[in-house]
C-alpha cells in the first residue's frame, strides 16, 4: 500500500510539462519504483545496437505481448513494451527511446496507471510530457498516441484493471482532444475491440485485459496505415465509379470458404491463391454455418458502359459477395479485393459498383530494338492486370531485329540478322505462354508484325522488299502461321513510316488476316488501311472518321517522358478527346519505345516511367473524364483540378508502397513543391548574364506566378500542342524559380535534381563537364551553388547505339543536399537561346526537376 501511495504521489508532483518556448523536462523516479522485470527489460534495451530511423512501439505488457517486427514483416519495427509499466516508467525509460531518433513511436499505456488510482487528468499530462520530450528531442520523430484498449470483467481477473471502463474512456476523450495542440496523431483503436456491451470482447482475450492472437492481428489491420505511411482506408486504384465504406471488418485471416457459380474456375483459382495461406476450400453451396466466405456469382449488374467488365463488390462483417456479367467482371472483382486486403488480416466493409470508360486500355512494349525476357515481361502482364488494364500489345519486329520466330522461315531469327541482342527471341512456346498468361488475367493479347516499314530485318533475312510480289507470298506465309498457331483476335500490322510504293499491299495485307477471323489494327497516320482496320493514333490527328474505330496513343509514349512529367500528362489527359468511350473511340494505349540501346534489360523500366504512367493511365482509361488539350504541368490555378491530382497522387504513392517494393517505380510526391517564378530577363542570347534574383537576396518582384510540381515544364518541345507554363515562351530570356522547403532537423536529403531529361529514343548529347545542361542552368540550396554530376561521358555526342548511364537523375544516384533546420531557400536559374533544336536529336525541352525525399 505505501509504495501505491508513493507512486501515486511521483506521478501527481513531478508532471511537468512543455510550455510555449520552455525545454521539457523529464522527472527523476527512484529506482524502488519500478519491478525487477522493468529494470531487466530497460538495461537491456540500453545495450542493444543504437540504430535510428525505426519504428518503436512502446507500452505495457499488452505491447510487450507482440512480435511486432513478424507481425509487420519489417525488421525496423522495435517493441519497447514493457509488462507492468506504468507511464511514469516510461518517462523514466524515455531518453533511451528519444536518443534512437527513431522515425515513429507508437504509445499505448494508461492502463496500469489507473489500475493504482492515478487520475486520468495526471495520466493525460503524462503523456502529454512523453509527446512533448519526444517533439523537442527527436522533431523529426512522428508520435502516435493509441487510446487505452476496453477492459472486461467476465473471467474474474485483474479486477483492479477491468473496472475502469469509465475512466478509460474519459482519457481515450481527453487525449482526442489534445491530439493536436501537442503534436501528436490520436489513434482510437479502443472502438474495435468492443463488444456490443462497450467491454473487451470475450473472443479476443482470455483474461479481460490482455489479448490472444486474433486482437493482435485487428490491431495490426488498425495500425497499418500509419506504420507504412498509407491512407486510413485502402487507396484503390483505379478509383471505383461508386464507392461506400460502412461500418465493421471481414476477418479475412480465418475465412478459407470459396463460393462460386460454375464457369468461374479461373477466377476460383485466383483466390485460392488468395486464399492459400488460411487452407482455402471450394464450396459448392451456401451450407457453410457462420464461417466467413467469399462468394462469386454470375448476375446482373447495370452499368452505363462495358458491362461485360462491371462488377458489384459487397464486404461485410460475415462475408464477401462478388457479382458480375461475366467471368471478366468477377476478375475484376477480385482485384480490387486484393487492394482491399493491403494487410492480409481484414477487410473494411464497404459497397463497390464499378465499370470502366473505356473498352481498351492497352500497354505496347518494343522488343524488336531492345529484347526482354518472358520473365519481365510477365511482371509487367501482372502489373497491368492489377490495376484492370487489358490489352497486351507486342511489338515483334523491327528494323534492327525480328524477335518472333516463323517456323517456315527460321532465318528471321538467325543473330546474323539482328544488329542487338543477337539470338534472343521468342519461340512458338514462349508466345504460347504469354498468351496464356494473359488469358489468365483477362488480358488481350495482340502481336505486331511491322508492315512494310521497320522491315530491315525482313529484308537481311530475304534480300527482298515486304511491298515486291516475293515479300508479299513470305508475309502471306508468316501470317498464316501466326493466325492459325495462335489465333490472335487482333494483329497489328503497323503500316506507319514508311514509302507506300504498292498501293495494294497494305489492303491485301489486312484481307489475308481477316480470312483467317482475325481483325486488323494499324497506326495512324500511316499507309493507305481500308476501313475495317482499326487506327492506333500517334501524332496530332485525332478520331476524323465517324466510321472508323481509333485507339489513342497520341502523346502517350513513355520513352519521351520525365518520370514526374509522365503522371501528370496522363492523369489530365482526356482520352480520345472524349470523356467515355464509344463505338468510335476505343480507349486508349501507352507505349514503350525505348530506341536507344541499353546495357542490360532492367534498364528498359529504370529509365522510362513504365509503372507511374502505367497507374495513370489505368486511372484515367477506367474512370474517364480528363480535360482537352495536352499538359506537362499540374494543374494550379483550378482548385477542384489541382485537389483532385492531389488526391490520386495519395493513392499513387499508397500502390507504390503497397506493390512495388524492388521494382523501379521513379516517382514521388510533387503536389506539395510551390515554386514562384521570376521573369522574364532578356539576356540578349548571354546565357550566363546575371539578373537580380541570382544577385540581390533581398530580391522581391511583382510580376512573378506561382506553380506546383517536381518536374516544371516552362515549354515543351511539341510547344504549342503540349502546354508548358509559359503561354508565350520567348527566346533569349532567363527565368528564375524560387521555393521554400522545409526540415525538422539539420541533414542531408536525397534530392532529384535535373534538367536535361529528354527522351530515350533521342540521340541527345550528354551535358560537358560541370555543366548541368547545355543552357547554363543552375541551382543554389540557401545561397549555396549546386554542383552538377560529374558525368561518366561528359560531353558525348548523342548515338542511338551508345546506351544512357547517368543523363537521367531517375536512374543515377540522387544529389546529397544539406538541409537546415527550418525552412530552406532554394533558388534555380532557367536560361534559354533558341528553340530550335542546336543538332539533331537535341530538342528544347525547357525544364528543370527539384525534388527532396
Amino acid at each position: 500500500m505505501a509504495g501505491k501511495k508513493i507512486f501515486v504521489i511521483c506521478c501527481l508532483l513531478l508532471v511537468c510539462r512543455l510550455m510555449a518556448g520552455a525545454q521539457v523536462r523529464l522527472p527523476l523516479y527512484p529506482d524502488s519504483l519500478f519491478s525487477t522485470y522493468y529494470q531487466q527489460r530497460a538495461t537491456h534495451f540500453k545495450t542493444l545496437p543504437q540504430t535510428t530511423g525505426d519504428i518503436i512501439f512502446l507500452g505495457n505488457s499488452i505491447t510487450d505481448g507482440a512480435e511486432w517486427n513478424e507481425l509487420f514483416g519489417d525488421y525496423h519495427i522495435k517493441n519497447r513494451g514493457i509488462s507492468g509499466d506504468v507511464s511514469a516508467g516510461v518517462i523514466a525509460r524515455l531518453p533511451e527511446v528519444a536518443n534512437r531518433k527513431p522515425a515513429k513511436v507508437f504509445l499505448l499505456i494508461g492502463v496500469n496507471d489507473l489500475s493504482r488510482n492515478v487520475t486520468p487528468d495526471s495520466l493525460v499530462k503524462n503523456i502529454m510530457l512523453i509527446a512533448g520530450y519526444l517533439h523537442e528531442t527527436s522533431p523529426a520523430t512522428q508520435v502516435y498516441v493509441q487510446s487505452i484498449l476496453p477492459v472486461n470483467k467476465i473471467y474474474n481477473k485483474f479486477g483492479t484493471h477491468t473496472g475502469k471502463s469509465a475512466q478509460i474512456a474519459e482519457v481515450n476523450s481527453k487525449l482526442q482532444m489534445q491530439a493536436a495542440g501537442h503534436r501528436y496523431v490520436y489513434i482510437n483503436i479502443h472502438d474495435a475491440f468492443c463488444g456490443p456491451d462497450g467491454l473487451l470482447r470475450p473472443d479476443l482475450t482470455n483474461d479481460g485485459l490482455h489479448l490472444k492472437g486474433e486482437g493482435y492481428l485487428i490491431w495490426k489491420h488498425l495500425l497499418y496505415p500509419y506504420v507504412f505511411n498509407l491512407q486510413l482506408k485502402p487507396a484503390l486504384l483505379p478509383g471505383p465509379q461508386s464507392l461506400k465504406w460502412m461500418q465493421g471488418l471481414f476477418p479475412f485471416y480465418k475465412c478459407s470458404a470459396i463460393i462460386a457459380d460454375k464457369g468461374l474456375v479461373n477466377e476460383v483459382g485466383v483466390l485460392e491463391q488468395l486464399l492459400k495461406a488460411n487452407g482455402a476450400q471450394y464450396i459448392s453451396q451456401d451450407s457453410i454455418g457462420g464461417k466467413p466466405y467469399i462468394k462469386l456469382t454470375l448476375g446482373r449488374v447495370k452499368a452505363p458502359h462495358n458491362q461485360e467488365e462491371a462488377y458489384h463488390l459487397r464486404v461485410t462483417e460475415h462475408a464477401v459477395q462478388i457479382t458480375a456479367n461475366t467471368p471478366h467482371g468477377i476478375f475484376n472483382g477480385i482485384k480490387t479485393l486484393v487492394q482491399l486486403l493491403r494487410d492480409n488480416v481484414a477487410l473494411d466493409a464497404c459497397d463497390i459498383t464499378d465499370w470502366p470508360a473505356f473498352a481498351w486500355r492497352g500497354y505496347m512494349v518494343d522488343v524488336g530494338r531492345n529484347y526482354q525476357s518472358v520473365t519481365q515481361l510477365k511482371q509487367q502482364i501482372d502489373m497491368m492486370a492489377l490495376y484492370k488494364m487489358n490489352v497486351f500489345h507486342f511489338h515483334l519486329t523491327e528494323s534492327i531485329a525480328w524477335r518472333l520466330v516463323i517456323q517456315k522461315y527460321p532465318q528471321l531469327t538467325l543473330p546474323g540478322n539482328m544488329l542487338r541482342d543477337k539470338g534472343r527471341f521468342y519461340s512458338t512456346e514462349d508466345i504460347l505462354e504469354l498468351q496464356h498468361f494473359c488469358k489468365e488475367r483477362h488480358i488481350e493479347f495482340v502481336p505486331e508484325i511491322d508492315m512494310p516499314g521497320h522491315s530491315d530485318a525482313f529484308k537481311r533475312a530475304f534480300h527482298v522488299d515486304m511491298q515486291s510480289d516475293t515479300g508479299i507470298r513470305i508475309l502471306k506465309d508468316i501470317i498464316r502461321e501466326v493466325c492459325e498457331t495462335y489465333k490472335p483476335a487482333y494483329l497489328h500490322i503497323g503500316g506507319d513510316e514508311v514509302k507506300i510504293s504498292n498501293a495494294a499491299f497494305l489492303p491485301g495485307i489486312c484481307r489475308t488476316v481477316e480470312q483467317y477471323g482475325t481483325k486488323t489494327i494499324g497506326w495512324s497516320p500511316g499507309g493507305n488501311l481500308p476501313a475495317t482496320t482499326v487506327r492506333q493514333l500517334w501524332m496530332k490527328e485525332g478520331a476524323t472518321s465517324k466510321t472508323v474505330k481509333y485507339i489513342d496513343s497520341r502523346h502517350m509514349y513513355l520513352n519521351h517522358m520525365d518520370p514526374l512529367e509522365s503522371v501528370v500528362t496522363l492523369f489530365y489527359r482526356m482520352i480520345g478527346d472524349v470523356p467515355v468511350g464509344n463505338n468510335n473511340v476505343l480507349g486508349g494505349e501507352i507505349c514503350l519505345w525505348n530506341d536507344r540501346v541499353v546495357n542490360k534489360e532492367e534498364d528498359v523500366l529504370t529509365m522510362n516511367p513504365v509503372y507511374p504512367a502505367m497507374l495513370a493511365f489505368a486511372e484515367r482509361s477506367w474512370k474517364g473524364g480528363g480535360q482537352p488539350g495536352w499538359t506537362a504541368t499540374i494543374a494550379s490555378a483550378d482548385t477542384s483540378a489541382l485537389n483532385n491530382f492531389k488526391e490520386f497522387e495519395s493513392r499513387l504513392l499508397d500502390q507504390k508502397q503497397q506493390y512495388f517494393k524492388g521494382l523501379p517505380f521513379p516517382y514521388y510526391r510533387q503536389a506539395d513543391m510551390v515554386w514562384t517564378f521570376h521573369g522574364p530577363y532578356k539576356n540578349g542570347g548571354n546565357l550566363t548574364t546575371k539578373f537580380k534574383p541570382e544577385t540581390d537576396t533581398l530580391f522581391r518582384d511583382g510580376t512573378s506566378f506561382t506553380a506546383i510540381g517536381g518536374t516544371l515544364v516552362l515549354r515543351h518541345w511539341w510547344q504549342p500542342l503540349v502546354k508548358g507554363l509559359l503561354t508565350q515562351p520567348e527566346e533569349n530570356t532567363t527565368w528564375y524559380a524560387t521555393a521554400k522547403i522545409w526540415s525538422n532537423e539539420q541533414g542531408y536529403k536525397n534530392c532529384w535534381i535535373g534538367f536535361n531529361n529528354l527522351s530515350r529514343s533521342y540521340t541527345t548529347d550528354t551535358p560537358g563537364p560541370n555543366l548541368w545542361d547545355d543552357k547554363q542552368s543552375a541551382v543554389w540550396v540557401n545561397g549555396c551553388l549546386v554542383d552538377p554530376p560529374v558525368w561518366k561521358y561528359a560531353g558525348r555526342k548523342g548515338n542511338l547505339e551508345w546506351p544512357l548511364v547517368d543523363e537521367g537523375y531517375e536512374y543515377r544516384q540522387p544529389a546529397r543536399i544539406l538541409f537546415k533546420q527550418g525552412w530552406n531557400n532554394i533558388l534555380v536559374k532557367l536560361p534559354v537561346a533558341g528553340f530550335k533544336e542546336n543538332s539533331p536529336g537535341n530538342a528544347v525541352k525547357w525544364m528543370f526537376t527539384f525534388l527532396p525525399f
